[in-house]
């Protein structure tokens, strides 16, 4: 099956080495251009592409009111583009809430030398994008702190990316699993809710994500209050000129602290470190109290920062302590540091397949029998306080 792409830019040069680059692919059909945001919303409505790949910085109509006004209309998986600077990064995660699902970096340079390695993670990433859900985003008015429709955001992973794997066909949950969905949100918050113990006591609650990831970690995040009784560890799959935006960011909408990880902090309750892009965090148990290590990112491994290498970190540092909750993304990451600390006697939470924007590293872990606890995004935050003490 053919994907179709509309281009929104408005760079002449720009819309024709990305046609040429996509179109060379025989399994991407761009089939149509727009010079600026309100032709791209126009052509929208008349081609009906299944992925709109947009620049942010265009005149009539920028490309973030551009997403708005789409995803209110007839969401479409779109793919922007960003420079990789900090007021890139600040727009660009603006465009994600707004309803895009990833992006990449917006690189003349590469584009002009006609790279294989470039043409090989745009086709790539076009095509992993159109298997997003756009449609299964909940409305941002439903949380208690985001003030637009928010949007699926990606994480393009550490520089370049590493083909990702495919998105596996949708399927079941898998049996044995406690999973939570609208119902079981309505129960009482007295107590623990049916087939599930009491609240725990973890050393640390560490949550890793990919596609979708930034504004999933913001609608959990939010719902947690200042007292929030355990330290967290946050994994997202992006470059380091984003991380830093992305924590400041997360700061401002949640009562919990957030803020961008470095060497030797001292995890607290109440405080969600998130791990720098482009690099490896790993926790360390130091006399009984949780640490931070910031490593060099390893070139043999897709993902800087990893969700495997920290949550392994964590098996090894307080077996039996921990919690780890995985979110929507691509791939499998997090798989294997879930069974590590399933193995040290530790709990794992993935998220369900209904709100995931791609169901890659949820299902990874649901379908290897490793979460205790299969969730819906909008439970998450509910369940966190409800279940950890």
């Amino acid at each position: 099956m053919t994907v179709s792409v509309l281009v929104v830019d408005d760079s002449g040069f720009f819309r024709k080495r990305l046609t040429e680059i996509l179109n060379v692919s025989g399994q991407i059909k761009v089939v149509g251009v727009a010079t600026n945001g309100r032709e791209g919303v126009e052509m929208a409505e008349k081609l009906r592409p299944d992925v709109i790949t947009m620049d942010y910085e265009m005149p009539v109509m920028d490309g973030i009111s551009a997403v708005r006004e789409i995803m209110s209309k007839r969401p479409v998986p779109v793919l922007m583009f960003s420079s990789l600077t900090y007021e890139g990064a600040r727009v660009t995660l603006d465009a994600l809430e707004a309803g895009a699902v990833d992006f990449l970096p917006k690189n003349f340079e590469e584009i002009a030398r006609d790279s294989s390695q470039l043409q090989k993670i745009l086709i790539e990433r076009v095509l992993d994008v159109a298997r997003s859900s756009p449609g299964v985003r909940p409305s941002a008015s439903a949380g208690p702190s985001s003030p637009a429709a928010p949007a699926a955001r990606v994480s393009p992973r550490a520089m370049p990316p590493g083909r990702a794997e495919p998105r596996p066909a949708r399927e079941r949950e898998p049996s044995g699993v406690q999973r939570s969905g609208p119902a079981q949100s309505e129960a009482p918050r007295s107590g623990p809710r049916p087939g599930r113990s009491a609240a725990k006591h973890y050393r640390v609650v560490a949550i890793g994500t990919s596609t979708g990831g930034p504004v999933a970690l913001q609608r959990v995040l939010t719902r947690l209050p200042a007292s929030f009784p355990a330290p967290l560890v946050l994994i997202q799959h992006m470059p380091a000129s984003f991380t830093p935006a992305f924590a400041e960011r997360l700061n401002k909408l949640c009562d919990i602290e957030v803020r961008q990880a470095e060497d030797g902090d001292v995890l607290k309750p109440g405080l969600a470190l998130l791990a720098p892009g482009g690099k490896q965090m790993i926790i360390e148990n130091r006399g009984g109290q949780a640490r931070v290590r910031i490593l060099p990112g390893d070139d043999r491994l897709n993902y800087r920062p990893c969700v495997d290498v920290t949550f392994g970190s964590l098996a090894r540092s307080f077996p039996g302590k921990t919690l780890g909750v995985i979110l929507t993304g691509m791939g499998a990451d997090g798989k294997e540091g879930c069974r590590l600390m399933k193995q040290s006697g530790s709990d794992v939470w993935s998220q369900e397949e209904k709100s995931s924007v791609i169901y890659g590293m949820p299902m990874a872990v649901a379908r290897a029998g490793l979460a205790d606890e299969v969730l819906a995004l909008d439970d998450i935050g509910p369940r966190l306080v409800e279940g950890v003490s």
